[in-house]
């Protein structure tokens, strides 16, 4: 095992499997340790991308490996696999919101966690949270959903801060753009529908005053008949939502995580951490 690989099995240690991807590195080759499964993984610096797999055993995305991350640097000051996670995991309580299985599972087995979802038990609507959430959990995963809660956003946020207790910390991925302030794609929702027609889905809705709106092409992640995008969010616009909500030492992660094969290539739909 070279140098680069034995550095990262001590920083991962116990959890590091060594497999054929130990390989000597290369330039332009990044060697890392999945801090998902502990898969030793090789990739090249250019193929780091937000929805890129990349770990040959449990193919994890980028963004997998950086919310893992930032979780393990909130609730231990260091960033393991999730398998080295120390027993005092836990104790720590706290939920995703619709984490994907291949860190959710995980997760569970070393944390006091539980994986919500909208649309089965456990449930979670975060614009209407139960009353025993509130002032619960010392860390939330939302990776990736809040784009497709309805209107109006800004409840959602402030929801997230109260599900926290003081010191707790929210682990966010949303796509955003640098630039502008978010596009609302349908500001007015209220009751609405997805029809099947010859040119494609339309969303109707009547608003809350009783007008019809039809909107073409509306945009699904997963597919059509999945997940509906809301919108787009900017970065000014999150910070502002943060900030509003109560959320203190919010930090927009660009930096690179090199151990975990982590490296942002834009400045755009980056992690973000805030404490309550």
């Amino acid at each position: 095992m070279n140098a680069v690989a034995r550095r990262l099995a001590r920083l991962f240690a116990p959890s590091v499997r060594r497999g054929r991807n130990d390989a000597v590195a290369e330039p332009g080759i990044v060697v890392f340790a999945c801090n998902i499964c502990g898969t030793l993984c090789r990739a090249p610096m250019h193929a780091l991308e937000r929805e890129g797999s990349h770990c040959p055993a449990c193919d994890c995305t980028m963004r997998y490996r950086a919310v893992v991350h930032h979780l393990s640097m909130a609730l231990f000051g260091r960033s393991l696999c999730i398998d080295a996670f120390p027993a005092s995991g836990r104790t720590m309580t706290g939920i995703g919101m619709s984490d994907a299985r291949r860190y959710a599972k995980r997760l569970a087995a070393r944390l006091d966690y539980t994986n919500t979802y909208y649309h089965k038990a456990p449930r979670l609507d975060v614009l209407e949270p139960p009353r025993e959430y509130l002032a619960r959990f010392r860390f939330i995963v939302s990776s990736d959903v809040l784009e497709h809660v309805a209107p109006p956003i800004d409840r959602a946020f402030s929801n997230l801060h109260a599900m926290l207790v003081a010191g707790g910390t929210l682990v966010l991925t949303v796509p955003f753009a640098i630039d502008g302030d978010t596009i609302e794609h349908y500001p007015d929702l209220h009751d609405y529908r997805i029809e099947q027609r010859a040119g494609g889905p339309v969303l109707v809705n009547r608003t809350i005053d009783g007008r019809v709106q039809e909107f073409d092409g509306p945009v699904f992640h997963g597919g059509p008949g999945s997940t509906l995008e809301m919108r787009l969010f900017s970065e000014g616009a999150l910070l502002r939502h943060l900030h509003g909500a109560g959320f203190r030492d919010v930090r927009i992660h660009r930096e690179p995580a090199l151990a975990c094969g982590i490296d942002w290539a834009h400045p755009w739909s980056v992690p973000i951490t805030a404490i309550a």
